[in-house]
């Protein structure tokens, strides 16, 4: 009576899959950097004041804010740290710029995940109706 093995799978398949969950773990954390630097009020201000054209200086960001320029400034070191934003050096001035590639892989994934409830809803209501 022989013995069979099971079946072993080939080594790159275990690396692929290792892999793919870290690019996804990868993914995650910079979707939650994100998001942790679009929650806050003043931080979606200046995305919203950036969104509408060039590159713009503290000062002009400060314009109509209660704010100093320091505390604007921390917000918007918090959104270039989470990539959505950019500083540019011109002359004695930074001027900032959006950076909409981050929002758009950040608006991919919630569509990913509206999708994938909007499935599990679907089933859900299919077996409640029967």
């Amino acid at each position: 009576m022989s013995r069979s093995r099971p079946e072993r799978r080939a080594p790159s398949t275990g690396r692929a899959h290792a892999a793919r969950r870290a690019a996804r773990a990868s993914h995650a954390a910079v979707f939650a950097e994100v998001f942790a630097a679009l929650g806050d009020e003043t931080r979606l201000a200046l995305i919203g004041k950036l969104s509408g054209g060039p590159p713009q200086s503290i000062s002009r960001l400060t314009e109509s804010s209660a704010l100093t320029r320091q505390a604007i400034t921390k917000h918007l070191r918090v959104l270039e740290g989470a990539g959505v934003v950019r500083s540019v050096r011109a002359g004695r001035e930074n001027l900032f710029a959006l950076r909409p590639e981050p929002l758009r892989d950040v608006r991919s994934y919630l569509d990913r995940v509206s999708a994938q409830w909007d499935d599990s809803l679907g089933r859900l209501k299919a077996f409640v109706e029967k």
